[in-house]
């Protein structure tokens, strides 16, 4: 687990930035489906409500939450300062009568910075119509907005600390045992929600605090969907599956995503799943610290094409991973940054057919190094035939 002293070295590094830009404040955004920039500063994660971390130039940051969550953050938050802001209210939008809360303007006040030149919002993107307006009315006396910050908060966040590669390896290595005992139980008949079930039941039982993301199953027609969900689709024998499983711990993401067929596989399916597994080999082994992400990514798409998967590719090689399974940066053919120790990615290689409609993904989280990358979650390239 993350300890204290980390989440409050955390807040001095971004105050040291927002120094250099000139931030007074920044706001760290977050709700239920993507709480990381809450997260990262706080351990809190919002359930209903949304929340922010304010963070100030200079001093303590704030957790700002909801009308209901007072219990439930002060369990959990590493920041002892929270305040209970209507903005951060759930979407049904009750009014809380005669409840006592605070505002950004009282908060502003109790932080000791309120003649305020740049506000920035980490999780812009992020952030819902009601706290936006109610944050630009707070900032209006100022003749300022609040300004897109996420790139501040993002390279903190890219290169991860021990502690966070403790908890990575701990959430790989329970996916990998899920996955195993996914893969020894799914059988025809089943549907892809059952699939599933087997997957999160297993990685509770092994101590995982959630599921990654919203885990699905693919099988048959429709196995072509970049991102999905699971049907009550029945598992057919001569099925390309694939599955995708990932384990949460101590607020890190894993993921494992391998293709199945149930009986004997095709020549096409055989074809591609192991061109598959060559693209996600290769890529891997491209990664080491201090070469330019977009060679890698223009490697990726050299290779798709050069094995005759042109019509398959949608994106790749590589997105980041940490509080998120899927998170900055992406290793794109724009991109203009350069590989670092202990950045850590999706290994995410997606095949997709539209026409056909079948496709598979594989997928690894894996730790740049020097001299290359480390696999975490590791799992077996095989032809796996049920």
């Amino acid at each position: 687990m993350i300890p204290v002293s980390e989440f409050k070295e955390r807040v001095v590094r971004l105050q040291a930035e927002m120094a250099k830009e000139g931030f007074d404040y920044v706001l760290a955004y977050g709700n239920e489906a993507e709480p990381q920039y809450v997260r990262y500063f706080s351990d809190y994660w919002p359930s209903f409500e949304t929340a922010g971390v304010l963070v100030p130039a200079k001093g303590d940051a704030f957790l700002l939450i909801g009308p209901e969550s007072y219990t439930y953050a002060a369990d959990r938050s590493k920041i002892p300062a929270i305040r209970l802001v209507k903005a951060f209210r759930e979407s049904s939008e009750p009014e809380y009568p005669g409840k006592k809360l605070d505002t950004f303007e009282s908060v502003f006040e109790e932080a000791g910075i309120t003649d305020i030149k740049r506000f920035g919002v980490a999780g812009y993107p992020l952030m819902t119509v009601g706290v936006y307006f109610a944050l630009a009315d707070s900032l209006k006396k100022y003749g300022i907005l609040p300004e897109k910050a996420d790139t501040l908060v993002n390279n903190l966040r890219m290169c991860k600390s021990e502690n966070e590669l403790a908890c990575m390896r701990k959430a790989a290595e329970i996916t990998h045992k899920t996955m195993d005992y996914v893969l020894a139980n799914v059988k025809v008949g089943m549907t892809e929600s059952q699939v599933v079930g087997l997957a999160l039941g297993k990685m509770h039982e092994l101590g995982a605090e959630r599921e990654s993301y919203p885990l699905w199953v693919l099988t048959g027609d429709g196995s072509d969907q970049a991102i999905s969900r699971p049907r009550h689709k029945v598992i057919e024998k001569g099925d390309l599956t694939f599955l995708q499983v990932g384990a949460r711990y101590g607020g890190y993401a894993s993921t494992i995503g391998r293709p199945v067929v149930f009986g004997k596989a095709t020549e096409e399916q055989k074809n591609l799943i192991m061109a598959g597994y060559k693209i996600q080999e290769t890529m891997i082994g491209a990664l080491r610290a201090g070469r330019p992400a977009r060679e890698v990514a223009l490697l990726h798409k050299q290779l798709v094409n050069d094995l005759g998967y042109g019509d398959y590719y949608l994106y790749g090689p590589f997105h980041g991973n940490g509080l998120m399974e899927g998170e900055a940066p992406w290793i794109e053919t724009d991109s203009t940054y350069d590989l670092a120790e202990n950045m850590t990615f999706c290994a995410d290689i997606f095949l997709g057919n539209h026409e056909k409609k079948h496709g598979l993904r594989i997928e690894d989280v894996v730790r740049v190094t020097k001299d290359g990358a480390e696999n975490l979650t590791n799992y077996p390239r095989e032809l796996f035939e049920l």
